[in-house]
């Protein structure tokens, strides 16, 4: 197996601009593993396979994967996915069939536990029913009794009953189930014992049995649920699938060998070609750690492995959600009271006494309403809502702003493919792609991605923090190798021995960083308590405030001996305090970084040297002259830094 460094035309790979995740169609300076590729169709079954041809695994922790295939006619294909990646699934799936082909529908199983769905069809299958149990859901279906004796009855279902029956020659009392069927006004009873086969003569029965039953075996795996893509075309055809969902963090190990050999340079430098701060010959190997934790075999895959992160997240597409609605009660009327009238006459009329109501009128009562009704009168519409023209409810109007149906054109979104070249200005994006991999389903393997030369320089480095005694082995490590290096851990092997383990952060093309790998026992150093002291630089006084200028000076003092045989380049890292400048005697070479300054200079064998570094600041005291107390004034008149005058 070659591996070079080449520029591969990535093909044929959907982009996808949900969760800011684009996958180009050109890479540059990726990683190889060639070999010849196996393209064989897929077959002509009604239920298609279509295998995994490209996958895309991120940093972030997401990957995209692409299946294809050769199809034809009308059929379908299934994929298996974890119920915790549906969500990602159904955000991001992207189809798309060749020539006429159309994609006719995706379905996928209901989010309801087993026992919900089960209970949903007309023939109840949870829990096993027995042969009765099941015969007693079906009364009133019409079904076909094949018997012990090629014997056959047929009729309606009426019911199922135990009797109880004499067996032997004692008469033991044995119970046995039978079936009750209906047939042209007679009633038979069949012992379920000598029934060999049932047959429902109603197509639909049976087809909601055989729903029952493939629920029932899809559910065997209650971790995964399968969604299947429905196409339609004639002949053959190119059916392409696309989607991205959550995969492990692919992962980088190294290997590096430093020698005593020289660093060969194309460009010239600088850099010292002898002596310890001369920069060395070494080689780093780097490998890939992919996970397919998926259900789909990897075989003769494009691979490939970027070193981006996309912003990606999940929502909660998959679980079925309601929106909250208001309960409205209707109005209610109460009903009237029947009554009987008397004969009467106007000489005995009755005077009803104030709120009673008169004989032979009545009055509606109406709960919780704000209106106010008259006695004998009745609403328009007594539950309060309008009412439309020709007495139809405005809410029966069609909703506006329903979109049109699609003019059936095949998607291409191949045509909104980013390359890399665009998008590899938007951060440290790197890509490494491997063609022809093969790896099983819920197998890892580990896939060589480096194998170039860099440049290494020896140095120990001291830090207080971390060692107080004794500095750390360690080597500042340029990339020359043109490749974006991902972080991991480093196994450092100087010469033929092994000299520890490393972390490296990630690593752009033409950076280094410093890695420490062990304890240098022979370069010791030394750290006393720092010194520090204020001395006062200017007084003054100025409408009535007065004014102290002092200089806060801080210094540390490194003594390192070099025990060793070679000289050695010392590294020290001295905290950054922020505000102070610094100054380090002797003019040593110094780095900053945002918590430290490395301080590097050159211990000989067998020698010491003493660094000192210094900090200083000035602060400014301001207070009230009047407030001032008579000894202050005191000390800073006979202080040499207060001016004359």
């Amino acid at each position: 197996m070659q591996v070079k460094r080449t520029a591969v035309t990535a093909a044929a790979m959907l982009a996808l601009a949900m969760g800011g995740l684009a996958l180009p169609a050109r890479f540059s300076w990726v990683t190889s593993i060639h070999a010849a590729p196996t393209t064989a169709p897929v077959g002509n079954a009604k239920n298609t396979e279509v295998p995994v041809k490209v996958v895309a695994l991120f940093s972030s922790g997401v990957g995209y994967f692409e299946h294809e295939g050769s199809v034809q006619g009308t059929g379908s294909t299934e994929l298996r996915f974890k119920i915790n990646q549906i969500n990602d699934i159904l955000k991001s799936l992207m189809l798309q069939a060749s020539g006429d082909g159309k994609i006719s529908s995706v379905d996928y199983p209901s989010q309801d536990p087993i026992e919900k769905t089960l209970h949903s069809f007309q023939v109840d299958i949870t829990g096993n029913p027995p042969l009765a149990t099941m015969l007693q859901q079906l009364r009133g279906a019409q079904v076909k009794l094949t018997l012990v004796g090629a014997e056959s009855t047929s009729g309606t279902i009426l019911g199922t009953e135990q009797k109880t029956r004499p067996v032997g020659e004692k008469g033991q009392p044995v119970t046995s189930w039978y079936l009750n069927l209906i047939a042209d006004g007679s009633i038979e009873s069949v012992e379920l014992d000598r029934v060999q086969r049932v047959h429902l003569e109603d197509p639909q029965l049976q087809a909601e049995l055989n729903k029952a039953l493939s629920t029932l075996a899809q559910a065997r795996d209650q971790d995964k649920k399968p969604v299947t893509i429905h196409f339609q075309g004639t002949g053959d055809m190119r059916l392409r699938i696309g989607y991205v969902m959550e995969t492990p963090i692919w992962k980088t190990s190294y290997r590096l060998v430093m020698t005593d050999k020289p660093a060969v340079r194309a460009q010239p430098s600088t850099a010292p070609t002898t002596g310890p701060s001369a920069l060395r010959d070494g080689k780093l190997q780097g490998w890939a750690i992919v996970e397919n934790e998926t259900d789909n075999d990897w075989n003769n895959v494009q691979l490939s492995l970027v070193s981006g992160r996309p912003i990606s997240f999940i929502q909660n597409l998959y679980q079925p959600l309601y929106i909250p609605r208001p309960v409205v009660e209707p109005e209610l009327f109460a009903s009237l009271t029947p009554q009987t009238y008397d004969n009467g006459s106007i000489a005995n009329r009755i005077v009803n006494p104030p709120g009673q109501v008169p004989p032979g009128e009545f009055q509606l009562r109406m709960s919780q309403t704000p209106n106010h009704y008259e006695p004998g009168t009745l609403t328009q519409n007594s539950f309060g809502g309008k009412t439309g023209e020709a007495g139809k409810s405005s809410s029966n109007a069609p909703a506006p702003g329903l979109p049109a149906n699609a003019s059936g054109d095949a998607m291409d979104i191949a045509a909104s493919v980013t390359s890399l070249a665009t998008s590899g200005q938007m951060g440290e994006l790197f890509q490494y792609t491997l063609d022809s991999v093969s790896l099983p389903r819920q197998r890892s393997a580990m896939f060589p991605i480096v194998t170039e030369d860099v440049e290494i320089q020896k140095v120990s480095i001291y830090n207080q923090k971390i060692m107080a005694r004794h500095a750390l082995n360690g080597a500042r490590v340029h990339n020359t190798t043109g490749k974006h290096l991902l972080q991991g851990p480093i196994t450092v092997l100087d010469g033929n021995g092994y000299a520890g383990d490393a972390r490296i952060d990630d690593v752009p093309p033409g950076q280094s960083r410093l890695i420490r790998y062990g304890v240098d026992l022979q370069m010791v150093v030394d750290a006393p308590q720092n010194d520090t002291k204020s001395t006062i630089q200017t007084i003054k006084i100025s409408n009535g405030m007065l004014r102290v200028e002092r200089r806060q000076e801080m210094s540390q003092v490194y003594k390192a001996d070099n025990r060793g045989d070679t000289d050695r380049v010392l590294l020290i890292e001295h905290p950054v305090h922020p505000g102070w400048d610094l100054k380090v005697e002797n003019e040593k070479s110094v780095e900053t970084t945002s918590t430290l300054h490395r301080i590097k200079g050159t211990v000989h064998a067998h020698e010491k040297t003493t660094v000192v570094v210094k900090e200083q600041r000035l602060d400014e005291e301001v207070s009230r002259l009047v407030s001032t107390s008579m000894d202050a004034l005191e000390v800073y008149r006979t202080n040499s830094a207060t001016p004359e005058s």
